[in-house]
């Protein structure tokens, strides 16, 4: 397996292996890799000629400097998963200065309004962060697939934008949620959790369900108060937002519509361990 920590010879072994009929598939993570991200590198495997892996905890997107210095790195364990599903994958491990050049600022984005919900609303600049080193990691990697856990919905939602909007060559790929045996997302941060207060983050997902099978009945706003009371009963938890809102803008519903597809989305400190998800409202 090969691992690169600058572009240029990245790019120089892209070019060596493609032929006329390669496809390359690309999943961009920030490490501390899991059953989640392996799922996607299983996934661009089957599906192209090449496969790539970026591991970046990507500085520009973290409005929250304790959340940054506390994000868990742990390449030597994150290479030794990603043999386990094939030993061909291109690993790209780079330094901030060889993404940012020295210039460790965000481009400005304008997403169409995606930007100011939700994330957006409570973490001011991630999306600016994200769109700034996505499109980067497209120039260096130029893949024509990229693949994208669906943890990250409105992340998602945004990727998709970009690549609109910039007129990228990129089909994104959208992947299913992996979850612990609880029902528990899994994502990079649950290694922060101790045992107990990963069993009881649990909870977060068995509300996610019941809150699904109220909203056939009972109106957004109905389910949303549901919601909160239920969180505010979790002595350890401290919930920062839940939102149906529709898949297409992620605008709040206010009146359910027939013609829309609705999803849940949740944030939650668990002991100041800030954790996502979302569901289908189908």
């Amino acid at each position: 397996m090969l691992v690169f920590n600058k572009k240029e010879l990245l790019r120089e072994e892209i070019e060596a292996l493609k032929t006329p009929k390669s496809s390359v598939g690309f999943v961009p993570t920030m490490g501390a890799l899991h059953k989640g991200h392996l799922s996607l590198l299983e996934k661009s495997v089957a599906e192209n000629s090449i496969t790539v892996i970026s591991i970046f905890v990507n500085p520009t997107q973290f409005n929250n400097a304790e959340d940054l210095k506390k994000y868990p790195k742990t390449l030597e364990a994150d290479l030794e998963k990603i043999k386990t599903v094939s030993e061909k994958i291109l690993v790209y491990a780079p330094t901030v200065d060889d993404i940012y050049e020295g210039n460790t600022v965000s481009e400005h984005f304008s997403f169409d309004g995606l930007e100011h919900e939700m994330e957006g609303k409570f973490r001011p600049g991630h999306f600016d962060g994200v769109g700034t080193v996505v499109k980067k990691l497209f120039e260096i990697v130029q893949p024509n697939h990229a693949y994208f856990g669906e943890k990250d919905f409105q992340q998602l939602q945004i990727v998709k934008k970009l690549v609109q909007k910039q007129n990228l060559p990129v089909n994104i790929v959208a992947c299913p949620i992996y979850r612990e045996a609880n029902g528990l997302a899994m994502s990079s941060r649950n290694q922060r959790l101790s045992e107990e207060e990963k069993n009881k983050a649990g909870i977060i997902y068995k509300t996610l369900m019941q809150a699904k099978k109220m909203f056939g009945t009972k109106s957004a706003q109905e389910v949303s108060k549901w919601v909160t009371n239920q969180l505010k009963k979790q002595n350890t938890f401290e919930l920062e937002y839940f939102e149906i809102a529709s898949e297409d803008n992620l605008k709040t519903c206010k009146r359910k519509s027939k013609n829309k597809n609705y999803r849940a989305f949740i944030a939650v400190f668990v002991n100041k361990i800030r954790l996502i998800d979302t569901i289908s409202l189908k």
